[in-house]
């Protein structure tokens, strides 16, 4: 206490040219009009900028849950946009048909915790397992297109089979109107933007810049999701039938999130086409 006397004893005058200076400055603020305007007009942008600091780092710090907010909204308008061209199929026919059930696709957002990309065979770790419904040979996509299949499930984890996996072959239709198909495969590729769909008849015409979607014929993934564009036409495969390169969608190396695809009409397709494998 005794310090603290000392010390504005020692620098009393100091104190009293602040107190009279600010006092000076509040008679000059109340009593003249253009200076009080000066001095809200300094203030407010003093405080704004003092509030647009702090909301920015409050944005920063709820970044992650904005984020995964947008990612659940993403999967609920990617099935509400599943559910409008199940009934409007003559207006976009690349997606689905109108014989889909529009509520047949459900889909469930996954972090990526693991990935691998430049491997003879890649394989991809997400955070969600059986506890969230996820089951072996389910779909998974992004936003941008095709990423694999569900391979193995544990209760908080599942991997998937990438698409840059040689043994991986996903349905795809090379037009607009799904009179072609083809099989997409990764093959012996080591590049991972490229892939190649093989077995397309050759009497079917094919141009650079292309689109190339799903199919819908599995249960994997709905039809319509864009897969890559055509980047080398007429590769000779032999017989009737060609093979074209394109350039994948989906950009492996970012991936951060995904959407795992629930089929609730997979297990009735499976078990009918079972039967005419026995009764073959």
């Amino acid at each position: 206490m005794k310090n603290l006397w000392l010390f504005l004893v020692r620098y009393n005058a100091f104190f009293w040219f602040i107190l009279f200076f600010v006092f000076s400055l509040a008679l000059v603020v109340n009593n003249n009009n253009y200076q009080r305007s000066s001095f809200v007009n300094s203030s407010n942008v003093v405080v704004g900028s003092f509030y647009s600091n702090v909301n920015s780092w409050k944005e920063y710090m709820h970044l992650a849950e904005a984020n995964k907010d947008l990612l659940d909204e993403n999967a609920l308008l990617r099935h509400q946009l599943q559910e409008m061209v199940a009934k409007d199929s003559i207006n976009e026919p690349l997606i689905t048909d109108s014989m889909d059930n529009p509520s047949r696709y459900e889909f469930v957002v996954a972090s990526v915790v693991n990935n691998s990309v430049h491997q003879r065979s890649n394989y991809i770790t997400i955070n969600k397992g059986s506890l969230d419904g996820i089951e072996k040979d389910m779909g998974v996509i992004t936003s941008n297109g095709v990423v694999g299949t569900v391979l193995n499930v544990s209760l908080h984890f599942s991997t998937i089979k990438s698409l840059l996996h040689p043994d991986t072959k996903i349905s795809v239709s090379v037009d607009s109107t799904s009179s072609a198909f083809g099989s997409l495969v990764w093959g012996d590729n080591t590049e991972s933007r490229f892939a190649m769909v093989r077995d397309i008849p050759n009497h079917v015409k094919l141009y650079v810049g292309q689109p190339i979607y799903t199919s819908g014929y599995s249960t994997k993934f709905p039809k319509g999701i864009k897969v890559g564009y055509v980047v080398q036409t007429d590769i000779v495969s032999g017989g009737s039938f060609k093979d074209v390169r394109i350039l994948l969608t989906t950009k492996f190396e970012k991936l951060t999130h995904v959407y795992i695809v629930k089929d609730k009409l997979a297990k009735e397709k499976l078990e009918l086409e079972s039967l005419n494998e026995d009764n073959g």
